[in-house]
Order: structure tokens, then C-alpha cells, then sequence
């Protein structure tokens, strides 16, 4: 076959003159199709994948009000597609709507990507924009735009991309829609591994900080890219003129039947079989008969939000998890990053599934139907949470416990040679410190503490405190002859570092002021017993280079390896031969529960998608008539709308304090639903549809073929007059 050939389209069925440019036996156009997709699904979803930190960490807002947010945002983007539909084949033709919208959703892009920028109200330049509710406003702007675009095109491209093919290459669809797919799944893979990358990098004008500009600005460059490419194919498309939609049609006939039923509600008016059969009055019995098919399965679908709103927890609640946990792989995995798991395991367990699991059950004579495969996704989804639940509990486990109303912490740190005893007063505890050793956080009710003894060899010192509620304290002291040395700081850390990082701070325990640098970060000059504030470490699970310059001499030392998510006081003890002597103490724990433990809960939620997505429109569009597949989509797009809803009225209004609690509370309400599921299924009676449409083309000619026979003896009697 040529590279290249040649089709002219003559302006038929409502399609506009035009030449179709044939390459590999494919119309050209499709790859301008597939390109656009691609580049679309990199924008949604590498923006999607930092949204929930964006929340978090950016905007400040806290875990429930930003999964909330974030599962409005989503429940958008699956209700719009309903009206991208109506739009395309009512008014603006599927062209046009594409075109349009992607305009709406890049310009949506790129506001968002404006409203991430720090330095955009930072007048003081100070770190903090000092208008956040600009920030706020821009962000929502843009995401409303974003759902609007994202939504109103997807049901638009795909059968677009289908429109572009001749009756007699149905081989060459089938093989289009194998690329579009994969498409979308390449855009996701890569986006979910680059943007979250590009967040935790730093940028900014006065202050370094995440670059959710830039995280939010290449997703936004994709969709121009997208938006580019579709208009650069424009004159390859064939454009098929608005027909109607079939799901207004449906509407219109479901409302025509309940009105009628409700004024033909007395009894002196006969039943009807169905009460759809009441519509009969105005339509014909064919599009009755299809709808009727169509509700059959859209009442299966009642149950199935459930599953969607825990599915789409992964990039919310999840994401939040794999903030508390450790993304060392020998590589740093950002937390956010976690979530490609899904799409490598898809594209991994679809081709298992179908070439190797399914036939495996098929020989074993079970009869493992469609709404059997979905009942057991949904028993999968519940168990995956299951084990999100198991690795929390792990996580809250390993997490310091913080000092709530009306409790203080203080934590002691003995620098000096002999051991000591610490009284808490009024005669609350005592408490033995070894030389060179830390006790941990110790906690006390802050209105009973009122000051504390230090006692190391002959000498005793008191320290009278004035301590605020929910704080933590750091008391380091030495016995030197004839005195013990004191300083008290306040830690002004009440929650574990974000994202992995670790904070460190340096204790000059020399007796003349040091200059402390650790790697490219200068602490500055220590003064005798003083100590830096908390810095951040650039990068975590490092060793760095510490260097103290003193009167006489400079000393060097290596750290230890930083662990992720953890604070430590790091004490400068000697220098002997430039060399620097140093103790490590750890004030918060590193995160220890490992992000792969996420793994299980991943594969078991991607394995119950597979078997629950997958089979669930495979078995929709068996079970409805070919016209009537798009009412289908607008339905199952609206069980995933329903779902994100139902996590954001639980993350709104839950009393629920505990993590691990929330993910029993949604495994449980899954596995209720999957039993009613599977009850529900119990009584469906599967059908074919093509056969119910052949029996009424059969009637309809049989009536067509009684008419013609009755016209001819009528007009056989009248010439006989």
C-alpha cells in the first residue's frame, strides 16, 4: 500500500466537501486526533495529580475542606460532559465544540497557573502572598473553567476521531480507537511522573518556594499545544452536521409518559403493561421498546457511585497518606507520584485479564458473567481500602503525638560529661539524663508546671518557666565547674515537617562563638550555648558536609543521612585535628512506614477497576440499543459525578478525628452496596438487543408490506367504479 493516497468526500449525510488524505490506509486526520488527546490528558492530569497539595501546602487549607474541593472539582468534570453532548449534536456540531471548549480550558490552564504564582500579592516580600483570597479566587476561576473544558470535550473526541472513517474501515477504527486509548494513558503515565517532579523543584522572584506555577504552567502549554495541533488538522476533518441529541429525545419521552400516567391516574382509565407504555399517545412503540432497554440498566446503575467514591480517593486521601510516609526507593518518589501505580498497573493487568484470567475461568466451566465481574471489583475496592486502613494505623502508630489544649512538652538534653537529674515543680517527676543523651518529649498539664531543678554533681540550678498550651520546649544544660549551664527554646514546630522534608538545627556547645555552614545552608555565628532556629534540608535521606569556623580553626564532619519527615538538634562538641565532633539528636521521628506499602491497596483498587470500569461499559453497550449507547455514557459519567459528591458531603461533615477510621467507614459502605449490587444483578435477565430490533424491523415491514396491500385493493376497487 502507498504511504500516502488521496479521498475526495462529497458533502453527504450532512458531512462538508472536503479531501481526506489517506497515510498507512488511516485518514490523516485521526493523528492530529490522537495528538491532541494525548497532549489534553497530559494537561488534566498532571495538573490533577498536585492539585490536593496545591491545597494543602499553597492555599493552606486543611485535609477535609481540600478533598472536599477537590472532589467538587472532579464531580464538575464528569457532570459538563453531559453538557458538551447536548451542545455538540444540538447546536454547535462536534467541531466547534471541541474547539470552543479547548479555548475555555486552556484560558482555564492558565489562570490557574497565574492564581499559583507566590509572588503575585508577596507586596512585602515576605514569603506569604499577602492577599490570598486573590490566589483563591483565580484558582477556583480556573478550575471552573478547566471542569467546563475537560468535561464539555470528552464525549466529543473520541467520536469524533470515529467520524473521520469511511463505512468500509471498520478495521481501521477499531485500530483508532486502540490508539486514542492508549493515548490517554500515555498522557497520564507521563504527566503523573513529570508535574509532581516540577512541584517539588523551588522557584519564585523573592522567595524559593514549591513551583506550583510551573507544575501548573506546562500542563497549561500541553493544552495550548493540544488546542494548536486539532485546529492545524482542521481541514482534514470531516464534520458531520448537529442531528439531534437522542438523550434529549429520552427526556422528552420519559417526561411525556409520567405526565400522561398522572392524568390518566383514575381507574376508570385501563393499566398498561409498562408505565413508559403510556408515551405510546405521541411516540412509537421502537423508541419506547429502547428506552425501556436503556432504563434496565441505568437502575442497575443506582448502586455504583459507591464504588466511584472510593476509586477517586487516590488522589486525595491517598496522596495526603503518602505525605506521612517514606519515599525513599533510592530515589526520592514525591508523594503525588504514587498514583501512577494505577495506570502502569492497568496497562499491565487489562492484557492479563483478558488474555489469561478470563479463558482460565472459562475452561474451569464457571460462569463468570459481566455483573459477577462487577460485583467482585466492588468486593476488591472495599478491600482495597481495607488496606489503606492497615497502613495508617501503621503510620499513626510512627507519628510523635503532639501537645493538645492545655498540655506542654519539654524535651531535656544533657550536653555535659556527668550525669544530671531534672525536677519537674511542684514535686510532678524526676527525671535522670545521661551525659551526652536526650530524654523525648516529656508531656505535662501547662497550668501545673511551674519550674524545674537541675542537679549535676555539687551543683543545682532552678529555672522558673512560663510555658504556652500546645508547645514543645527544649531545655539543653552542662555542668561546667561551679555553675550548670542553661538554654531554653522554645521549638515552634507542633506538627511533622510536610512533603518528606527534615529540619535541622545546630547547638553550639563550645565555650567561644562558632560559624556553622552544613552543605550550601549557613547557620550563621552561635554564640556559647546558643542555638539556631530550624532550617530546612534541600534534599532529605542526604549526608552533608558541616562546617564550623572558629577563632583558631575550622573543622569539618559528616552528617549522618537525613531521614524524610523528621527534625534533629545537632550539637557541636569538639574539634580535634580539624576534626569536628558532633551528636545527632532526634526531636521528631523520620517517617518510617515506606510508600510501597501503598502498593497492595493500589493493585487491589486497580484490579477492581479492571474488572468493574472495564466490564461495566463493556456490558452497558451490550445490553442497550446502538442508538441509544450515548444516554449509557451520560449515565455512567454521572455514577462517577454522584460518587466524588458522596466523598465530599463524608469530608464536610464526618465527625470522624481518625484516618484509618474514615477508610473502614467507605470499605464498609462499599461492601453494603456490593451485596445489594449482587442482589440487584441476581434478578437481570440479559438481553440482545440487535434481536429485539430485528423482531421490530420485522413488524414494521410486515405493517409497511399490509398497507402497501391494502392501498392496492383500495385503488383495484376504486378504478373497477
Amino acid at each position: 500500500m502507498p504511504l500516502a493516497s488521496f479521498r475526495f468526500i462529497m458533502q453527504d449525510g450532512g458531512k462538508t466537501t472536503g479531501k481526506s488524505v489517506l497515510c498507512f490506509g488511516f485518514p490523516l486526520s485521526i493523528f492530529f486526533i490522537v495528538i491532541n488527546e494525548f497532549c489534553e490528558r497530559f494537561s488534566y492530569y498532571g495538573m490533577k495529580a498536585v492539585l490536593t497539595l496545591y491545597f494543602t501546602r499553597f492555599l493552606h487549607w486543611d485535609d477535609n475542606f481540600a478533598t472536599a474541593i477537590y472532589h467538587t472539582f472532579v464531580a464538575l468534570c464528569y457532570l459538563t460532559p453531559i453538557l458538551g453532548a447536548i451542545i455538540a449534536d444540538s447546536w454547535l456540531g462536534k467541531f466547534k465544540t471541541i474547539l470552543y471548549l479547548s479555548i475555555v480550558y486552556a484560558i482555564g490552564q492558565t489562570v490557574l497557573s497565574v492564581g499559583s504564582i507566590n509572588d503575585l500579592t508577596d507586596h512585602n516580600q515576605d514569603g506569604t502572598p499577602d492577599a490570598i483570597a486573590v490566589n483563591i479566587a483565580l484558582s477556583m476561576v480556573g478550575l471552573i473553567l478547566i471542569a467546563l473544558g475537560t468535561g464539555g470535550i470528552k464525549p466529543c473526541v473520541s467520536a469524533f476521531g470515529g467520524d473521520q472513517f469511511e463505512d468500509d474501515q471498520e478495521k481501521q477504527r477499531s485500530t483508532f480507537f486502540s490508539l486514542f486509548y492508549l493515548s490517554i494513558n500515555a498522557g497520564s503515565l507521563l504527566s503523573t511522573l513529570i508535574t509532581p517532579t516540577i512541584r517539588a523543584s523551588e522557584c519564585g522572584i523573592h522567595s524559593k518556594q514549591e513551583c506550583y506555577p510551573l507544575a501548573f504552567g506546562v500542563p497549561a502549554i500541553l493544552m495550548a499545544v493540544a488546542l494548536v495541533v486539532f485546529v492545524i488538522g482542521s481541514r482534514m476533518y470531516k464534520k458531520a452536521k448537529p442531528q439531534g441529541n437522542v438523550m434529549l429525545e429520552v427526556s422528552k419521552c420519559v417526561g411525556f409518559a409520567i405526565k400522561n400516567r398522572f392524568r390518566h391516574r383514575s381507574k376508570e382509565f385501563p393499566k398498561r403493561e409498562h408505565w413508559l407504555d403510556w408515551a405510546s399517545d405521541k411516540y412509537d412503540k421502537r423508541l419506547i421498546a429502547q428506552i425501556k432497554m436503556v432504563l434496565r440498566v441505568l437502575f442497575l446503575y443506582i448502586p455504583l457511585p459507591m464504588f466511584w467514591a472510593v476509586f477517586d480517593q487516590q488522589g486525595s486521601r491517598w496522596t495526603l497518606q503518602a505525605t506521612a510516609m517514606n519515599g525513599d526507593f533510592g530515589f526520592k518518589i514525591q508523594p503525588d507520584q504514587m498514583q501512577i501505580v494505577n495506570p502502569i498497573l492497568i496497562v499491565i493487568m487489562v492484557p492479563v485479564a483478558d488474555s489469561l484470567i478470563y479463558p482460565l475461568i472459562k475452561k474451569c466451566k464457571l460462569n463468570f458473567t459481566p455483573l459477577k465481574k462487577m460485583t467482585v471489583g466492588m468486593f476488591l475496592g472495599s478491600m482495597a481500602f481495607v488496606a489503606a486502613a492497615l497502613v495508617q494505623v501503621q503510620i499513626d502508630n510512627h507519628n510523635p503525638v503532639f501537645p493538645a489544649a492545655g498540655q506542654t512538652q519539654i524535651k531535656l538534653i544533657n550536653l555535659g560529661a556527668v550525669p544530671a537529674t531534672v525536677q519537674f515543680q511542684p514535686q510532678l517527676q524526676s527525671v535522670e539524663v545521661e551525659p551526652n543523651k536526650e530524654t523525648g518529649y516529656m508531656t505535662f498539664e501547662t497550668s501545673k508546671l511551674l519550674s524545674l531543678n537541675v542537679i549535676s554533681a555539687n551543683e543545682n540550678k532552678t529555672r522558673h518557666l512560663e510555658l504556652q498550651e500546645e508547645q514543645r520546649y527544649t531545655l539543653a544544660f552542662k555542668w561546667v565547674p561551679r555553675d550548670i549551664n542553661f538554654t531554653w527554646v522554645e521549638d515552634n514546630v507542633t506538627s511533622k515537617p510536610e512533603d518528606g522534608k527534615s529540619l535541622v538545627r545546630f547547638i553550639n556547645n563550645f565555650s567561644f562563638p562558632v560559624n556553622v555552614t552544613m552543605g550550601d545552608m549557613d547557620f550563621g555565628v552561635l554564640e556559647p550555648f546558643s542555638v539556631s532556629n530550624y532550617s530546612i534540608l534541600p534534599h532529605a535521606g542526604w549526608s552533608y558536609t558541616i562546617k564550623a569556623t572558629m577563632p583558631q580553626d575550622t573543622c569539618t564532619v559528616d552528617s549522618k543521612q537525613f531521614g524524610y519527615g523528621a527534625a534533629y538538634t545537632i550539637s557541636l562538641d569538639d574539634c580535634v585535628e580539624k576534626n569536628l565532633f558532633i551528636t545527632h539528636f532526634e526531636d521528631i521521628a523520620p517517617n518510617t512506614v515506606h510508600m510501597a506499602w501503598q502498593i497492595p491497596q493500589y493493585f487491589l483498587l486497580t484490579c477492581a477497576e479492571v474488572l468493574f470500569s472495564v466490564t461495566g461499559l463493556e456490558f452497558s453497550y451490550s445490553q442497550a440499543p446502538s442508538n441509544m449507547k450515548s444516554v449509557l455514557q451520560a449515565g455512567w459519567l454521572l455514577t462517577v459525578a454522584v460518587g466524588n459528591i458522596i466523598v465530599l458531603i463524608v469530608a464536610g461533615v464526618s465527625a470522624i478525628q481518625q484516618q484509618w477510621a474514615e477508610y473502614v467507614l467507605f470499605a464498609a459502605l462499599l461492601l453494603v452496596v456490593c451485596v445489594i449490587f449482587a442482589i440487584m444483578a441476581s434478578f437481570y435477565t440479559y438481553i440482545d438487543p440487535n434481536e429485539i430490533e430485528a423482531q421490530f424491523s420485522k413488524e414494521e415491514k410486515e405493517e409497511d408490506k399490509k398497507d402497501q396491500d391494502t392501498n392496492e385493493k383500495e385503488a383495484e376497487a376504486h378504478s373497477q367504479l
